[in-house]
């Protein structure tokens, strides 16, 4: 997921987006712990993509109150 997709959502497509994305790393997590995972690069994937989702909704919500 790119920075600018990322932009280009509203707010509440970005709470829906951070919502599947938390999903998605229980469900890795819990493939890892049972020996499922098949492609271990997608938990840090997954991690950063939440840390991009979150700092854009807080520099919108800052944008916001300016």
């Amino acid at each position: 997921m790119k920075a600018a997709d990322v932009r280009a959502m509203s707010a509440d497509q970005l709470k829906d987006e951070l919502a599947k994305l938390k999903k998605e790393q229980f469900n890795l997590r819990f493939q890892k712990a049972t020996g499922q995972l098949e492609k271990s690069s997608r938990i840090n994937e997954v991690r950063k993509d939440i840390a991009r989702v979150k700092t854009i909704a807080r520099q919108k919500a800052a944008e916001a109150k300016a």
